[in-house]
């Protein structure tokens, strides 16, 4: 990463995304669905971000309330230094821009009724003002971008695979020039065999066009190949936030211990002799969360004061943040500027 990666791009502060419950005949307020709970993290420009944590903990909710895809309960995002709750309808529309969102689901998010390039093209129309052959050429640039033949440019989405359609899906998350984009699982509905080619992608267009990432999803070994810093969820919650590589091979809060557990080590011998952390019992609701720790209905190493006192999320190291009373804190905070990573580039015929 460059200098320029030392400035925030995106600052979350306290974001909580609550969604109301509503019973009985005059449909009263009883309660509410925690699903982001009181997050904060810096995203620094150029990097990726990745979150991580089991299906239902709140991580795509977190990554649509970032970009104000839903309307947040509290706290506050700002994104290139622009408070996103300051906006009004006609200033969020212009941020826009700025951000984009890439979804897990590529057939589901394109529109059956338009081609290729009325899709890629959409964003333009309504943001740009260019005549329509400034357009499909912006289009053909795009599509060069992403790997997609210009000939395809007519085209309906049911005629392509999953990951051609993932690759429209990006071309037009591209189309406004956008500095942040959630990446939303983009490779969790697609075959093994192409999950590499993706990610490859993404990485070779955050190099060309300077993007931020925020990179969502549960493939640990995955977001070890992409991600410079990993945030760990828990029940809405972020449990965890360090450097790639520390968080890999020291992981310190017990819930990120027990998920790294469970990745399989492509070595037959060190597998054997791994010790894997089984949690016992399901994740409580988020709608009735513990009175302590989130974790404490499962933690192995639970203690009396987890279950009656919130552990605060705070900095143990430099870059290194957790929430656990069992963690000391080790070494003065240094301001918390990202740590230099080296990336490495997946081989998608396996190696």
């Amino acid at each position: 990463m460059t200098d320029a990666a030392l400035q925030p791009l995106v600052e979350v502060r306290d974001l909580k995304m609550h969604f109301p419950i509503y019973a009985g005949l005059f449909r009263r307020h009883v309660g509410d669905i925690k699903a982001v709970d009181d997050i904060s993290l810096d995203i620094f420009e150029s990097e990726t971000l990745g979150l991580v944590g089991e299906s239902g903990c709140g991580k795509s909710t977190a990554g649509r309330a970032i970009i104000s895809l839903y309307q947040i309960s509290g706290g506050s995002v700002t994104i290139d230094g622009v408070d996103l709750g300051d906006l009004d309808s006609e200033g969020l529309r212009r941020m826009r821009t700025r951000m984009q969102m890439i979804f897990q689901d590529p057939q589901a998010s394109l529109n059956p009724r338009m081609t290729v390039a009325s899709i890629i093209s959409e964003p333009l129309i309504e943001h740009m003002e260019l005549t329509k052959s400034e357009r499909l050429d912006h289009v053909y640039r795009l599509m060069d971008a992403v790997g997609l033949n210009r000939s395809f440019a007519d085209r309906y989405p049911h005629e392509f695979s999953g990951g051609q359609r993932q690759r429209i899906g990006i071309a037009r998350a591209l189309a406004l020039n956008p500095k942040f984009i959630v990446c939303d699982e983009p490779i969790a509905a697609l075959d093994v065999s192409i999950q590499a080619q993706v990610v490859n992608l993404l990485e070779d267009l955050q190099e060309q066009f300077g993007l931020t990432y925020l990179f969502i999803s549960h493939d640990l070994s995955m977001v070890r190949h992409i991600a410079d810093r990993v945030a760990v969820m828990y029940l809405g919650k972020i449990v965890e936030l360090a450097p790639r590589d520390a968080l890999y091979t020291e992981p310190l809060h017990p819930y990120t211990q027990a998920l790294l557990s469970a990745v399989p080590e492509p070595d037959p011998e060190h597998e054997k002799h791994r010790r894997h952390i089984i949690l016992k019992g399901d994740v409580p609701s988020p709608a009735n969360t513990p009175r302590g720790c989130n974790f404490c209905t499962r933690c192995p190493r639970v203690i009396d004061i987890c279950r009656e006192i919130e552990p605060e999320f705070r900095e143990v190291a430099p870059g290194r943040f957790t929430a656990c009373h069992l963690v000391e804190s080790t070494t003065r905070a240094t301001g918390g500027e990202p740590p230099a990573t080296t990336t490495t580039r997946i081989n998608p015929n396996g190696g």
